[in-house]
């Protein structure tokens, strides 16, 4: 254990802020040395009550190979590579045989390696098909050191077979308690969240169409940094498609779900647009305990925004009050964001909206707006509790510059159509939805116009 101790303080010190993750390890070590000599008893008396199964090679049929694939799957590779290590030691020990240890070093680090790229549970029987696979060819190499088990070669290799889908079968069982016990999220269960068929996901795309998209854009964004500073790919995309939920509730009083020009804020006080904003944090939240979402995206969906101010409601209220409004009222509760992931989503979520406003995006610009928000962000102070590096900003500026100049290519023109020149019935539309007189209002008033525009600050959102 003091290997694995070791090791994990010196390459993975994430989860030394994680006693539960810590606790996990000690009992995944403890619990597969146990369920070993558990099974090897079971085992043993059965081979005692058939008589022809000789008990030497009922040990090959222990699925030791649990514990590897649990820790790959709900750590790392790293940390199941060093588990498997100690694991086939203690193997080796507690049998009185080296050649015992190889067996099971061979078939935990195929355990281990079947199931890096795991995303479906299904892919757990594939891993335990090759576990099997690698378990007969081992058994076969090590029964030749054993004259008794070489003239008897078929009952080593029927228990290892069966050993490697044993080992699927029961980490199926194993791996959802061990997920809802102490809270850990597979690729498997990440994966499942970006089902479109999810309750969830699908009243966000009904209920805020716009919020729905902007979601999806902000996931891409993550998804391209993630990897190079350090983060669950996935991970970042998943929380990047939940951390809006909470408008779900009152989408009409979002930017992006206002299909006319009626802006709902307009005929209200700007503070309270502020605590409309401020409350689709915590609606959010409600929503992701209602529907049992994992604690990272519950992280997401409350630091997004960080301790971040409104300005544009903040600005509108200095001008319309007599006294100087509180900072405080316009500010989001936060806390601020603290970890990678919070700090990628916050940077995309502000980034994406404001991108909305550039009337020519051409990439010279596209880069100063990501420039310009990224660096209100960091003088704001909301990035002051993760530990993003300068390095890592620069990668994020880069990847998120790349996309936006994707998403804002050039098209080129149909010939014979004009797709900007109004049809009849649109106008007809638009003067049924006083639309015009909107319009007017709008110029007198402006409030979509402006809010979002690069030359503000990042906050000045008021889609939130």
């Amino acid at each position: 254990m003091s290997i694995v101790m070791v090791d994990i303080f010196r390459y993975k010190p994430a989860y030394t802020r994680k006693h539960k993750m810590l606790i996990l390890l000690m009992l995944l070590l403890i619990g597969t040395i146990v369920f070993g000599r558990g099974v090897e008893y079971l085992l043993l008396n059965l081979s005692k009550g058939m008589g022809f199964i000789s008990q030497k090679a009922v040990i090959y049929g222990i699925p030791v190979e649990v514990g590897p694939m649990l820790i790959c799957l709900l750590f790392d590779s790293h940390t199941a590579i060093i588990f498997s290590f100690i694991i086939s030691m203690l193997s080796g020990i507690w049998q009185g045989d080296a050649f015992y240890g190889f067996y099971v070093f061979a078939g935990s680090i195929v355990a281990s390696f079947s199931v890096i790229r795991c995303k479906k549970r299904t892919d757990l029987i594939k891993g335990g098909v090759y576990i099997s696979a690698v378990n007969v060819i081992s058994a076969i190499v090590v029964s030749l050191h054993d004259s008794y088990l070489t003239r008897h070669i078929m009952q080593p290799i029927i228990f290892a077979a069966t050993s490697g889908i044993s080992v699927a079968a029961f980490v199926s069982i194993i791996l959802p308690v061990l997920e809802y016990t102490f809270k850990v999220n597979t690729d498997i269960t990440l994966l499942e969240l970006l089902d479109l068929n999810q309750p969830l996901m699908k009243s966000l795309m009904i209920n805020a169409p716009g919020t729905y998209h902007h979601s999806v854009i902000v996931g891409n964004l993550v998804e391209t940094a993630a990897e190079d500073v350090g983060v669950n790919p996935l991970l970042a995309r998943v929380t990047a498609y939940y951390h809006d939920i909470g408008k779900i509730k009152m989408a009409d009083y979002f930017i992006e779900n206002q299909s006319n020009a009626v802006n709902k804020h307009e005929k209200l006080t700007p503070h309270m647009s502020s605590l409309i904003l401020i409350s689709h944090v915590k609606e959010g939240l409600e929503l992701a305990d209602e529907y049992n979402l994992p604690e990272p995206v519950k992280d997401i969906i409350t630091q997004h925004h960080g301790k971040s101010i409104m300005m544009f409601f903040y600005q509108k209220a200095k001008e319309e009050q007599s006294e100087p409004p509180k900072e405080e009222d316009y500010r989001y509760p936060g806390p601020r964001p603290q970890s990678k992931v919070a700090a990628l989503v916050m940077i995309a979520d502000a980034i994406e909206a404001a991108s909305r406003v550039l009337k020519d995006p051409t990439p010279s610009r596209v880069v100063g707006l990501v420039d310009k928000i990224v660096n209100n962000i960091l003088i704001d102070g909301q990035l002051s509790e993760c530990d993003l590096t300068l390095r890592d900003i620069n990668i994020i500026k880069e990847r998120y510059s790349y996309i936006l100049n994707g998403i804002f290519h050039k098209r080129i023109e149909y010939p014979g159509f004009n797709f900007n020149k109004p049809q009849p019935s649109e106008v007809d539309r638009d003067k049924s939805n006083g639309k015009e007189s909107a319009s007017k209002n709008r110029d007198k008033h402006p409030v979509v116009q402006t809010h979002n525009e690069p030359g503000h600050e990042p906050f000045d959102i008021r889609k939130g």
